[in-house]
């Protein structure tokens, strides 16, 4: 790296997902067969109301820039989401709309953390969460968790790895890569804990939506203390619109405006007008279908992908990843992943993306193809070596 380049840049990491995804795209264009698995993005087009929306939007002159939080309509369409889905009153005036849940977190990094400090978080996890937090001199702090807690960051273990400098806990429920759920008194321990240690609790909430069986409690319905991130990208497949939005505690709201401002000024007015339709009836239809699309997905390619000798301890409730471990292979994770896409087209995610804690043993698998591809893959791995 350029010595004259900020040495903060030493800490962050790249994010390996979209380098096993360019060379995927570059393996198709060469003409390679590839069943790509690889990225957390759903494979169906944007729902045709949303496109309509976006459309009549540009067609009635909505182009210019909006308020920093986002505009009125979509706020209270959020609000409005949270008391039909949730039963929850939220204040619209709670609610930021941001570029993506990515927005949101570079938010809530320069509100709440000072330089040195740090916020605890999973290890796997997302892993641009840990280099949001870096970007304004803090750190993440990984704690190793396993399928004994679900891959979770439960109340307990929080507790036993809180340090003088930890400012705050960030979780996710469903959660990437491992799908995994949060239950509502895990995250009322988790609330507790932060508010007796004077910390914060964040709860990333973008795979809500995408849950199978179960409860999914979102963390509002506990606590007006806490920051939710939401996004418009996975339940209601608006990936590369880049909205999503941040529920606050009111207290915090105007030091949000005030960041959002300098940061971003407002958020593409097409998208937002777009995603107004997002939360129709007709367009709620056809991501629920969407939804059932992924459960029989989910509950193809689980039980084949064990058959094969991937170890995933359980079935997940939420999002569109496996997480597996690939103990039996004689493998570590990154020449496992590209065996498995030079060789048998296969695309898929090493574990090293998501952290520290036995990466090198894990891969994650993303549900995010048709079945009849995913169906192909099960069939290439079949008849592959594993092991060799």
């Amino acid at each position: 790296m350029d010595s004259r380049f900020a040495s903060r840049l030493r800490d962050i990491e790249p994010f390996r997902v979209v380098e096993v995804l360019t060379r995927a795209k570059e393996m198709a264009a060469a003409g390679r067969d590839i069943v790509h698995m690889e990225a957390g993005e759903p494979d169906f087009a944007t729902a045709k109301p949303i496109v309509d929306a976006a459309k009549k939007a540009l067609d009635n002159g909505h182009t210019y820039y909006t308020p920093a939080t986002g505009i009125t309509p979509l706020r209270e369409a959020i609000a409005e989401f949270y008391r039909s889905d949730y039963g929850l009153d939220i204040d619209p005036r709670r609610i930021l709309v941001t570029p993506g849940a990515s927005g949101a977190l570079l938010l809530l990094a320069g509100l709440l953390v000072e330089p040195g400090q740090g916020v605890m978080m999973s290890d796997p996890g997302y892993p641009c969460n840990r280099h949001f937090f870096r970007l304004v001199e803090g750190e993440g702090q990984l704690v190793p968790v396993g399928p004994e807690q679900r891959y979770q960051l439960t109340p307990e273990l929080a507790a036993s790895h809180w340090r003088d400098n930890t400012r705050g806990i960030i979780v996710a429920s469903p959660a990437n890569p491992t799908g995994e759920v949060l239950s509502r008194e895990q995250l009322q321990g988790l609330h507790q804990l932060c508010e007796r240690r004077g910390g914060y609790l964040i709860v990333d909430e973008i795979y809500h939506g995408l849950n199978y069986s179960g409860d999914t409690p979102s963390v509002l319905s506990i606590t007006d203390d806490a920051f939710v991130i939401n996004s418009f990208s996975k339940y209601f497949g608006m990936t590369g619109w880049r909205l999503g939005w941040l529920v606050a505690p009111e207290a915090a709201v105007p030091e949000l405006k005030k960041l959002a401002q300098n940061l971003f000024i407002s958020m593409s007015t097409m998208a937002q007008y777009a995603a107004l339709a997002a939360f129709e009836p007709a367009t709620r239809e056809i991501l629920d279908q969407r939804r059932a699309a992924f459960a029989q997905r989910r509950d193809f390619l689980y039980p084949a992908l064990c058959e094969l000798g991937f170890d995933i301890p359980h079935k997940p409730d939420g999002a569109f990843y496996l997480y597996a471990g690939i103990d039996k292979f004689n493998t570590d994770s990154p020449s496992l992943c590209l065996k498995l896409l030079e060789e048998l087209g296969v695309a898929i995610t090493p574990g090293a993306d998501f952290g520290r804690h036995r990466a090198d043993q894990h891969v994650r698998f993303a549900y995010t193809t048709g079945l009849d591809r995913l169906e192909e893959a099960v069939s290439r791995l079949q008849r592959a070596s594993l092991t060799q």
